[in-house]
C-alpha cells in the first residue's frame, strides 16, 4: 500500500464532501477529524466512513448546509443545535464559549444535539485538553448492545473519551473506547475481510457466543466487562440522549445506511479546569512517574503521535478520488 499524505487525506476529503453538498466550514471540519483519526491510525473513524458521509449528504441524511445553534440556558451550561448536520461544525462552534465558561466557574458542560454521528470522541476531548482543561466526553450510536441475560438491542457501542491536559498544550493522558468489548467497526470490518472474530465479542440473535461476524451483526456486542460495562453504557446514552434532547439509541438506524432518519445523535461534554486545584499538576506528574516505574507501563495516550504520512489501500484511496469527483449522472 502507498502512503498519503494526511494533508492529502484531509483535502481530498473535503472536496469529496463539498460535491456531495457539505458546505465549506462543515465539510472541512469533518475532513479535519477523518485526517486526524487516519493520522492516529484510528481506521475504523477515518476514510471508512467517507462514502457513507457523501451518500447520506445526497439523500439527506446529514444536512451538509445545517447552521449550529449556540445556546446557554444556565452560566456554565452551553447547548449546540447542530440540526441534523455533522457533530464536528456543531462542536467547533461550541468549544469556544465552553472553554470560557469553564474558566470563569471552573467547570462547564457543553452537549450537542441533533447530530450525526462524531465517530472519534476523544478527537473532541482532546482539543478541550490541548486548551487547557480536561475534557470528559460520551455518545450514543446506533443500537447493538443488549442488557446482560438479555437478547434485545437496547443501547449502542456509546462511547466515553477522557482527555487531560499536561500544562504546556499537549496530552497527559487520553483514552477513547467503548463500553462495549469493542467497537462496532471491528465487526463489520472482519465481516468485509472474510475473518472470523474471536469469542467474547458478540452474542447471535439467539444471545450465544459466537465467531462469526454476520450473526454479530444480526445479534449483539458484548459490554465490556459485563454488567459493568453495561451500566457505562447506559451512563452514556442518559447523558447523551437525556442531557441534549436527541434520541435513544433504541431508533436510530445504522449508522453507515445511506437513506433514512437523521442519526440525530448526542454528544454530552464536561469541562474542568485543573488551576482549580493548585496540586494538580504535582499529583499528575507523580501518577506519570508511578505508572512508568515499571518497564512497559505508561499512562493511556502518553506516547501517542500523529503520522504525517500513512498507507492507505489503492482501492480506499481510489474511491475517495472518485468521491471527490462528484455523484455519478443518474442513469
Amino acid at each position: 500500500m502507498p502512503l498519503t499524505d494526511i494533508t492529502t487525506i484531509e483535502a481530498v476529503t473535503a472536496e469529496a464532501l463539498r460535491k456531495h453538498g457539505a458546505q465549506p466550514f462543515a465539510a472541512t471540519e469533518v475532513a479535519r477529524a477523518v485526517a486526524a483519526a487516519e493520522a492516529h491510525g484510528n481506521r475504523i473513524c477515518g476514510l471508512y466512513y467517507v462514502e457513507s458521509y457523501c451518500l447520506q449528504l445526497l439523500s439527506g441524511r446529514v444536512d451538509g448546509a445545517a447552521v449550529p445553534v449556540v445556546t446557554a440556558p444556565r452560566p456554565a451550561t452551553l447547548h449546540v443545535n447542530a440540526g441534523y448536520g455533522f457533530a464536528q461544525p456543531a462542536f467547533a462552534h461550541g468549544l469556544t464559549p465552553a472553554l470560557d465558561a469553564a474558566r470563569q466557574f471552573g467547570t462547564a458542560t457543553l452537549a450537542i444535539g441533533h447530530a450525526h454521528t462524531c465517530t472519534s470522541l476523544g478527537y473532541f476531548t482532546e482539543q478541550i485538553a490541548r486548551a487547557g482543561m480536561i475534557g470528559i466526553g460520551f455518545t450514543n450510536a446506533s443500537p447493538i448492545v443488549a442488557p446482560p441475560g438479555g437478547r434485545s438491542r437496547v443501547i449502542g457501542t456509546n462511547p466515553i473519551a477522557f482527555s487531560v491536559p499536561d500544562g504546556e498544550g499537549g496530552l497527559a493522558m487520553q483514552f477513547d473506547q467503548s463500553t462495549t468489548t469493542v467497537a462496532l467497526g471491528k465487526i463489520t470490518m472482519a465481516k468485509a475481510a472474510g475473518q472470523s472474530i474471536p469469542e467474547g465479542w458478540a452474542l447471535d440473535a439467539e444471545g450465544r457466543p459466537t465467531t462469526d461476524p454476520d450473526a454479530a451483526l444480526q445479534g449483539s456486542l458484548v459490554p465490556m466487562g459485563g454488567y459493568k460495562g453495561w451500566g457505562f453504557g447506559l451512563m452514556a446514552e442518559i447523558l447523551a440522549a437525556g442531557m441534549t434532547g436527541s434520541v435513544l439509541s433504541r431508533d436510530v438506524r445504522p449508522l453507515k445506511a445511506p437513506t433514512g432518519a437523521p442519526h440525530d445523535l448526542g454528544q454530552f461534554y464536561i469541562l474542568m479546569d485543573p488551576d482549580v486545584s493548585p496540586d494538580f499538576g504535582t499529583r499528575m506528574n507523580a501518577l506519570v512517574a508511578a505508572v512508568g516505574e515499571d518497564e512497559g507501563g505508561r499512562i493511556p495516550g502518553q506516547f501517542r503521535t500523529a503520522a504525517e504520512r500513512v498507507e492507505v489501500a489503492d482501492s480506499v484511496w481510489a474511491q475517495i478520488e472518485e468521491l471527490a469527483c462528484g455523484p455519478k449522472p443518474s442513469a
